[in-house]
């Protein structure tokens, strides 16, 4: 029998990364092919894979040398695939495809061709491609969740980071576009959208002439979708009329991702992000003044190039004194074709790790604090998974995104995919602890 093959999709990366997957995956069934979640059963497996810092691509080799030793047919794709493709081919001859970050479109072509003997090597040199609510998608997380992506690429290059060498320059998708793919979402059940993009303060920067942010938060409150969650938000970019548009949208979480990676001025310009170091303690205050019950996620970088014990310090004290809600902490990982790569200085590994880890030391206290201001209020849980041995639930409040943040633990009845008011009794370091309201009971329907 001359069947379609099977194939199954193994996801790496970031949330970016998971929406060419579930495109993937949504044009693959579209033309009637088999898709199975079992490596293992299928005839095909897409690796879709990270390049972003070294511990992601050792991930990415891990899993497609796993495969190739069962003698899988791998198609490779992602961003390892835009960074690597020659090698990739050279070095696993089971990879009878690679497929580039501006290509994912393709690939029913592609399985198309290597079926007929061809290994194919589909990669735009500068991807351009975006995917807009037209075409097909399959989602691949909880029900109540879906991500949307408003823009792909950047047009920043900080001296750390790979992405723009492979995802291309910035290109937004129409504010048009982004509501028709919010209300098909809202029609699914969808109880949250997740914003992203490389640099989501920027967006419509390339369509429009000028950030048109606060217009599609403007535009994205009137679509039925309890919560709307934004990442990547770059401090500069969050000018006063961003600020005014989340205030003015009840459905537009407060919930701030800004990715500041450093506090010192010395570090920020080798970074090559000279425009924020003069702003960021300014920026911050007018955020926590305008939106007083803001929550704040941070990222940063220690053992950038040079970055002396002074250096350091001000960014513990910067820690100290912000008090975000979230803290996440990076080591710099030196990546082949950025400048940083060529930066004299470099730190052991030992002195970074230890940096790390006196940042997360200084932050967990903080955060425990922050998360006993939760306990003893009611607050709305969309509920995401049930625990299948105690029957518990575990979901999230406004104040967590998932992956990066904590959790809420919860005793009582709720269906999964809704939002439901908990009243949280206890609270640690990352996670909340509750019980659903007694009066409320799901609707059913």
């Amino acid at each position: 029998m001359g069947g379609k093959p099977t194939i199954a999709i193994s996801h790496l990366g970031c949330e970016k990364n998971r929406i060419d997957t579930e495109h993937m995956l949504g044009l693959l069934v579209e033309a009637g092919y088999d898709v199975d979640t079992n490596e293992e059963l299928a005839d095909y497996v897409i690796v879709n894979t990270c390049s972003f810092i070294e511990a992601a691509r050792e991930e990415s080799v891990r899993t497609l040398v796993e495969l190739a030793e069962t003698n899988k047919k791998i198609v490779i794709t992602g961003c390892m695939a835009q960074h690597f493709q020659a090698q990739l081919l050279e070095e696993l001859p089971e990879a009878v495809a690679v497929v580039g970050t501006g290509d994912y479109h393709k690939i029913v072509n592609v399985i198309e061709r290597v079926e007929q003997g061809e290994r194919v090597k589909q990669v735009s040199v500068e991807p351009t491609y975006i995917a807009d609510e037209t075409t097909p998608r399959y989602r691949t997380t909880t029900e109540g969740v879906a991500y949307l992506r408003i823009a792909e690429g950047c047009d920043y290059r900080c001296a750390f980071c790979i992405i723009p060498y492979l995802r291309g320059k910035q290109r937004s998708r129409t504010i048009e576009s982004i509501v028709t793919e919010a209300k098909q979402l809202a029609t699914q059940g969808v109880q949250e959208i997740i914003l992203i993009s490389q640099i989501t303060t920027n967006y419509g920067l390339d369509i429009y002439g000028k950030p048109k942010l606060a217009e599609l938060l403007y535009a994205l409150g009137k679509v039925d979708i309890p919560w709307i969650r934004m990442h990547y938000a770059y401090p500069t970019g969050l000018t006063p009329d961003v600020i005014t548009a989340i205030q003015e949208t009840p459905n537009v979480l407060p919930y701030l991702d800004l990715p500041l990676q450093h506090s010192h001025p010395d570090i920020l310009r080798a970074m090559n992000r000279p425009w924020q170091g003069r702003v960021n303690n300014q920026i911050i205050e007018r955020i926590k003044t305008a939106l007083p019950t803001a929550v704040l996620r941070t990222t940063f970088i220690v053992g950038f190039p040079g970055e002396t014990e002074e250096h350091f310090d001000s960014l513990l004290e910067f820690v100290q004194q912000h008090e975000f809600d979230h803290v996440g902490v990076f080591t710099f990982s030196p990546e082949e074709g950025t400048p940083a790569y060529q930066l004299p200085n470099r730190l052991p590994q030992e002195v970074m790790d230890e940096r790390r880890h006196r940042v997360m030391e200084l932050q967990q206290p903080i955060s425990w604090r922050k998360n006993q201001r939760e306990v003893g209020k009611t607050v709305d849980v969309l509920i995401e998974q049930e625990n299948p041995e105690s029957g518990k639930l575990i979901g999230r409040s406004a104040r967590f995104s998932p992956e990066v943040d904590g959790q809420v633990y919860i005793e009582g009845e709720a269906t999964l995919g809704t939002i439901v008011p908990v009243t949280i009794h206890s609270a640690d370091t990352y996670d909340l602890y509750g019980q659903v309201v007694k009066s409320y009971a799901p609707v059913s329907v």
